[in-house]
């Protein structure tokens, strides 16, 4: 079926640009089933989409076109063939909200420019929740038309089944059931006629060219505004600190009542269910994705949303009483189990080498065999070109080359694909080495880079240690 899918994508491209492919690369897989891949030609580029759920594409393309229309930064959609599930829209590139935030949050600093970019995304969030509303077809939202009882109950009973029972917290499955309902009472105690993107969260919004884009949104249905805003705030890996927090809440609903009057403080309170109720939608996907498909990096979210359970248990006070979930929430905040989660540490160490082919591959110095030899050779060489050849692979403007003059992008794509794989058998099994090298003609631009971006990706998606080296460059 892949091949299949691939040439149907092909064909679809070439309509479209007049160009002969010459090059087709799967990109990794996220959360979702979808499958996606780059494909490029001489002149263009474009992300190929194969999903089963025909009417999840349907709602795809349907909010698209609405984005497009409010002047929304969002995908364009190219072409599509639904009878055959594929769709082909603009390739917006790699840099997400969590890569850029990934690399400028470091040692506990939230820096202002981090800041300023949510400041921006959260001035565009109530034009999608408001403008992007007085047009749209809800019967093409895909599973329900609104966030209502049914929708909320599903998140309430994920995160039941998926975490709760999972992780060992037990509870009374009636009296649960019961507080559930009167927690979807209060919730839907709101206005809920705005549009609700449902993931607004740090991976589904991109960064190119200066500009802030938006993808994912096919979850979208009429919902509360607090939900939105509170996906962003209280995206557990972003980890962004409480007084920042507030801080963005501020400028979101000064924003928001250039379009809507609202009662503030009621706003404020009623914003905080939401929050509670994404944070337990959220641990029912990474129990569902880390415990039960037992894909470890989902367990690395975990003790950022307890953080965030934590402080919201501490700070709030609900005007219900709903004494078996709160009882419940507790006791995964001071569960020992999750705690020697939170705190486990994978004995797996990945050793990243850049290196010269010239001066040969580095040897293993554990003594395992194996791993990895990536041969960046077939990547147009910087150091053939005067501007660069006295840089490396760490020089933005070398990055830059590589990025927008080469195929780098898809190289990488691919052998992430591959190291990903067997991190995560080697995590299952408690191996505690693997050794990963990158090689050029001189060990200076490309397999610099390329070590460079492997060693944030691991770093980012996994729990485990990282050595990097720069053969070449440190001798």
């Amino acid at each position: 079926m892949k091949e299949k899918t691939r040439q149907i994508l092909i064909k679809i491209y070439e309509k479209q640009f007049k160009e002969k492919v010459k090059n087709i690369s799967k990109l990794a897989r996220s959360g979702s089933n979808r499958e996606y891949y780059r494909i490029r030609s001489d002149n263009n580029s474009a992300i190929g989409v194969y999903n089963s759920d025909k009417k999840e594409n349907i709602a795809f393309i349907e909010f698209t076109k609405h984005f497009l229309e409010n002047d929304l930064n969002a995908p364009k959609i190219y072409q599509s063939d639904l009878k055959k599930n594929v769709y082909l829209e603009e390739d917006l590139g790699d840099k997400t909200l969590f890569e850029f935030l990934s690399n400028v949050y470091q040692k506990g600093i939230f820096p202002q420019n981090l800041i300023d970019l949510y400041k921006n995304i959260l001035t565009i969030l109530p034009k999608i929740q408001i403008n992007v509303d007085k047009k749209i077809d809800y019967s093409k939202c895909y599973p329900r038309k609104s966030f209502d009882r049914q929708s909320m109950m599903w998140d309430l009973n994920y995160f039941k089944y998926y975490f709760l029972k999972l992780v060992k917290v037990s509870f009374d499955e009636q009296l649960l059931e019961d507080d559930f309902q009167k927690f979807c009472d209060y919730l839907l105690d709101v206005e809920n006629n705005f549009f609700l993107y449902r993931d607004f969260q740090s991976r589904n919004i991109m960064l190119k060219d200066n500009k802030i884009y938006f993808i994912d949104y096919q979850g979208g249905r009429k919902g509360a505004l607090q939900y939105d805003v509170a996906s962003l705030l209280y995206d557990a890996k972003a980890n962004i600190p409480d007084h920042i927090r507030e801080e963005l809440l501020k400028h979101y609903i000064n924003k928001l009542q250039n379009y809507v009057k609202i009662d503030e403080q009621k706003f404020v309170k009623q914003y905080y269910g939401y929050v509670l109720i994404r944070i337990m939608q959220a641990m029912g996907a990474y129990g569902f994705r880390g415990f039960y498909e037992r894909k470890e990096h989902f367990l690395k979210s975990i003790p950022y949303a307890i953080k965030n359970l934590k402080f919201i248990l501490k700070n709030i006070d609900l005007p219900i009483e709903i004494p078996i979930l709160m009882e419940a929430l507790n006791n995964v905040v001071e569960s020992k189990y999750l705690k020697k989660i939170g705190n486990k540490k994978n004995n797996l160490q990945v050793r990243i080498n850049s290196f010269a082919y010239k001066k040969g591959i580095p040897g293993d110095a554990k003594g395992n065999g194996g791993g990895f030899v990536f041969d960046c050779r077939g990547i147009l060489n910087p150091g053939r070109i005067d501007e660069y050849k006295n840089m490396i692979g760490k020089d933005k403007i070398v990055q830059e080359f590589l990025e927008n003059e080469t195929e780098i992008n898809d190289f990488l794509t691919n052998a992430f694909v591959l190291v990903d794989k067997t991190v995560e058998n080697y995590i299952s099994r408690n191996f505690t080495d693997l050794l990963v090298n990158f090689g050029c003609t001189g060990g200076q631009h490309r397999s610099v880079y390329c070590a460079e971006k492997l060693s944030k990706h691991l770093e980012n998606k996994f729990d485990i240690s990282v050595n990097l080296n720069h053969r070449e460059l440190e001798s």
